[in-house]
């Protein structure tokens, strides 16, 4: 092995992956270990739906986060992109969010972050879906919606990180920490080896509530499996991504149409696709979109988002342990928080004036109701 890095991160997902790219920037010698290979698990199988927002006028430190992530995505897409050549597939295309009576919080979020929508009639929803048939609840247009391609983006982090000089270690899995007190001395991997750093930040998603409760510290991040569907249509059925509760449609722009998702609490540690979950994704899809029933199933695939009770990730110094961070729970908003969530952390660990309050994501906050946010995918 190398001389020992500034930082190790142990988990290589988004969350990982982003931090790691962005403190190497930044000048921190940084190396990354994954049980598997790297962005394999929740974060390969996203959407990678990025909802649009403005960082400077954000009403919730969550918001805050996501808003970076608007801003910067097409910033770090086109750097990535001329620093390894693979496009990640960002596109701005636009989104339709369909909102229900309960959802009466979220244009006043919209308004207060300048966020432009457009409340559509039905003949207005027609004319921009021609393909859409009448759903249940209100029809916003969000003409500032993005996406990535998950798989593409994360080939492109793992390239640039390789770039910028950050050691990657794959399928070198976390087995306990190396203790001296209340210091982390060391990572024991499931190869014998040892590795030491002098900083340690956790991203290991799903796994990473195990890993903590030898500190007593229990989060409650929990594996929530999340079950996706692809179609392959003969001509672009849809335009814009369609919002629907926990539910949505992302059309890729080569005759593709992504279906998520399920929500499944209950699979725990079981990793698998079944013939009912996708059923119910395409039920979904062929009722709000009757022109996908003739669209072939391509593929399906899952994921295990790392759940946390309030909905909100925890992220901030692991309590009485003088060097370690975390970086966990973001559930079903990993892509678009991985930005804003990159530059949090970078913060924490130089030691700069954090972008949000410590307390808004901190690991011992008593976690109340699902938080409240502008954007709930």
């Amino acid at each position: 092995m190398n001389s020992s890095p500034d930082l190790i991160v142990i988990g290589g997902g988004i969350i990982g992956l982003t931090s790691a790219y962005v403190l190497a920037n930044a000048g921190v010698q940084v190396a990354v270990y994954d049980r598997s290979d790297f962005g394999r698990e929740a974060s390969w199988a996203g959407a990678g739906i990025i909802p649009p927002g403005d960082p400077f006028r954000t009403g919730t430190p969550y918001d805050h986060l996501r808003a970076l992530g608007a801003v910067g995505m097409p910033i770090l897409s086109a750097e990535l992109r001329e620093l390894t050549g693979i496009n990640n597939g960002y596109l701005r295309c636009g989104g339709i969010d369909f909102l229900q009576a309960t959802d009466d919080y979220v244009v006043p979020l919209w308004q207060q972050e300048a966020i432009r929508y457009e409340a559509l009639t039905v003949g207005q929803l027609a004319m921009r879906e021609a393909n859409i048939a009448s759903p249940v609840g209100s029809p916003y247009y969000l003409p500032d919606m993005a996406q990535v391609r998950n798989p593409r983006h994360l080939r492109a982090l793992i390239a640039g990180c390789e770039r910028i000089g950050v050691e990657l270690h794959a399928n070198c899995g976390f087995e306990r920490f190396l203790m001296d007190g209340d210091r982390i001395t060391g990572v024991q991997l499931t190869t014998g080896e040892v590795a030491t750093a002098g900083q340690y930040l956790l991203a290991a998603g799903a796994w990473s509530g195990a890993i903590l409760e030898a500190f007593g510290c229990t989060p409650g991040v929990v594996p929530v499996l999340g079950q996706i569907a692809l179609l392959q249509t003969n001509a672009n059925v849809l335009k814009s991504i369609l919002l629907f509760g926990k539910e949505y449609l992302v059309p890729r722009g080569d005759g593709r149409v992504l279906i998520g998702s399920t929500e499944e609490p209950e699979a725990g540690f079981a990793k698998r696709t079944t013939p009912e979950g996708i059923e119910s994704l395409l039920a979904f899809a062929n009722n709000l979109v009757p022109a996908l029933r003739d669209a072939k199933l391509e593929t399906a695939w899952c994921g295990l988002r790392p759940g946390s009770p309030d909905g909100m990730p925890f992220i901030g110094p692991v309590p009485n342990v003088r060097n370690l961070f975390a970086a966990i729970g973001h559930y079903r908003s990993g892509v678009q928080l991985s930005i804003g969530t990159a530059q949090f952390v970078r913060e924490l660990i130089m030691g700069d004036v954090p972008c949000v309050p410590l307390s808004s994501f901190a690991l011992d906050r008593k976690a109340g109701r699902m938080a409240r946010t502008a954007f709930r995918s």
